[in-house]
């Protein structure tokens, strides 16, 4: 879990955080996953020629968060496989669930642009990060 502050600018004129930013607070955490892991992205480009990017997102909005608010955000792997990973994502306030997000990422080619196998030893250290988390 990492934490999330609610700034001003995430919110609407209401001071609810704007659906799209979930979004941000999802892509926080994942970004925070792998530094944990001992991993940053710019280091995956221009080291192994990598970049990770959004397949496919589903999200459920269940309770709004509000401007100023302390969140909790997860990013846990569900799914690995050759070339994409499925995290599964909530973002709390306490014990109440904000929004739950099934995203999928695609790892690629920095060059070229098409799909490219995660590098062994990423792909090992997800694999026991994941294994660790449940």
């Amino acid at each position: 879990m990492w934490p999330v502050r609610v700034y001003y600018e995430d919110t609407d004129a209401g001071g609810v955080v704007f659906y799209a930013n979930y979004l941000k607070f999802f892509e926080r955490a994942r970004t925070e996953m792998l530094r944990a892991m001992g991993y940053e992205q710019d280091e995956l480009i221009a080291n192994e020629g990598i970049i990770f990017v959004v397949r496919s997102v589903q999200v459920d909005y269940l309770s709004p968060a509000r401007f100023n608010e302390q969140l909790q955000v997860s990013a846990k792997v569900s799914l690995a496989k050759k070339a994409s990973l499925t995290f599964e994502q909530v973002i709390t306030r306490s014990d109440d669930v904000l929004c739950k997000g099934s995203v999928r990422i695609a790892c690629l080619d920095a060059q070229t642009m098409r799909p490219k196998a995660i590098p062994e030893t990423l792909f090992r250290a997800i694999l026991e990060h994941t294994r660790n988390e449940y």
